[in-house]
């Protein structure tokens, strides 16, 4: 089997891509990539998430490291991605594995890389995994692995905490006092994920839903978008609290719902947080968004005179940015953001936090904060839409829509056109169209923003349309 590496790890189908035979062998070219730079001396942090089988995926991670001398610091028990990735970085190891499919279908699991400074694998970094892979196959390269109990019992692997430090990192970022001061009625729902139970950790009386272990996930994606998040809403509209935060299934992306019970997407997080960190943190900095983000960030960014980036969509590409400039903020539309000051990577948690002081020390709620920004540099819709699409489909979109892309759509001359990551069209006005397969499912992503919900809705029926043609 071929191994690839997606917007962020590789992934796959439990039993049937996600195998304890390829999980070995992707730790064993994991392994010798660490030892062959050096970086396998400073050790190995693992974690997992709630997942069917996460625990002894991880187990066995382990037992692949200690197998070829590298010194394990396993989680003793699920833990956010964040949490891991600070953990990574805090504690000087020469990298991290974190077992989970993040936001994907219950179905799957996955198996994310952390570099030693606490973020995603670069790209560059995940191509060279795949090649080890790809040649220690060819060439029968044997898994070398030491069995989990006799790996504890000579110390190549301990079970460690990672929440001790990763909360006192967060009580530095954010001002928890102002917040319990402020006294928001809050609810999280973690979506049964490994974020389930760290919000009333660090902040009192923060009521969740949704906690329980559950490998299914009831029954849907662990992705904090507004169909998946009808329960949250329905008690923002019963009037006793006035935010909702969301989690996915590791704790690395964010969702919100308003004081109205209406969802907060990831753009309106972003330009709430961005606005809170430049007017009320008194931060700068550049600013990054991947090519499906809103355009009010560019607005922002205009506004407060900050320099601008796009990437294509993984927060990967956002990483590599926030190693080599002084960024600010950066985000993507998956409800992945991460801030400067912490690690160069997405955090559901801080950014739910981050939500949580913007409403603390303006006295305004959510929709409130973002309708005042709106007022100012304009009023945007945004939707999302997911259709299952076959391989052999696909790939005959992309490769019609690459040889005779339109220059007009649903009536209006296409302006501009981005193909750095899917197939964005941009109108004269700013509106624009962005269709794009999807590297980890067999899922044509289809997204759009304009003025009104109305325009968004017809935008997005020309897509449909283009896809089928």
């Amino acid at each position: 089997m071929q191994i690839k590496f997606g917007t962020d790890g590789w992934r796959g189908v439990i039993a049937r891509d996600f195998t304890f035979d390829n999980l070995s062998r992707v730790a064993q070219a994991t392994m010798d990539y660490l030892n062959r730079d050096g970086s396998g001396a400073q050790g190995l942090v693992i974690g997992y998430d709630r997942r069917f089988l996460s625990r002894e995926f991880a187990r066995r991670v382990a037992e692949v490291a200690a197998g070829n001398g590298i010194r394990v610091r396993l989680t003793d028990g699920y833990a956010p991605t964040p949490a891991v990735s600070w953990a990574v970085r805090e504690l000087g190891a020469g990298a991290g594995v974190m077992i989970t499919a993040s936001h994907n279908p219950p179905e799957y699991n996955g198996f994310k890389v952390k570099e030693s400074f606490g973020g995603s694998a670069r790209p560059s970094t995940t191509k060279v995994l795949e090649e080890i892979v790809a040649f220690n196959q060819a060439n029968d390269r044997r898994v070398v692995a030491t069995p989990f109990e006799e790996a504890l019992e000579k110390g190549m692997v301990e079970f460690f905490d990672p929440c001790a430090g990763y909360f006192r990192q967060i009580g530095r970022y954010v001002d928890l006092e102002l917040i319990a001061k402020a006294g928001i009625p809050v609810v999280v729902d973690p979506m049964y994920g490994a974020g389930s139970g760290f919000l009333p950790r660090l902040l009192a009386g923060v009521h969740e839903i949704h906690n329980s272990e559950n490998p299914s996930f009831g029954g849907q994606a662990p992705e904090p978008i507004g169909e998946h998040l009808t329960e949250l809403s329905a008690l923002l509209r019963g009037g006793d609290y006035r935010v909702g935060l969301a989690l996915d299934g590791d704790a690395d992306r964010i969702g919100a719902v308003d004081e109205n019970g209406d969802f907060f997407s990831s753009h309106c997080i972003f330009t709430v947080i961005l606005r809170h960190l430049i007017e009320h943190k008194g931060l700068r900095g550049g600013v990054v968004k991947t090519v499906s983000t809103t355009r009010m960030v560019d607005l922002l960014a205009r506004k407060y005179d900050l320099p601008l980036f796009e990437t294509p969509i993984g927060f990967k590409h956002i990483c590599e940015l926030m190693l080599t400039e002084d960024i600010l903020m950066g985000g993507e539309e998956s409800g992945g953001l991460g801030v400067k000051g912490h690690i160069p990577e997405r955090d559901g948690i801080l950014l739910g936090l981050l939500l949580l002081e913007a409403v603390a020390v303006s006295g305004k709620g959510l929709r409130r904060l973002l309708d005042e920004t709106m007022d100012e540099i304009g009023h945007f819709s945004y939707r999302r839409i997911d259709r299952r699409i076959e391989v052999a489909a696909k790939e005959q979109l992309i490769a019609r829509l690459n040889a005779r892309p339109p220059v007009e759509i649903d009536g209006r001359r296409v302006a501009s056109t981005n193909f750095s990551d899917g197939f964005k069209f941009i109108f004269e006005n700013g509106d624009w169209l962005l269709i794009r397969p999807s590297g980890t499912e067999p899922v044509l992503r289809l997204y759009s923003e304009a003025g009104t919900p109305e325009q968004v809705d017809r935008l997005l029926r020309a897509a449909e349309v283009l896809a089928a043609a």
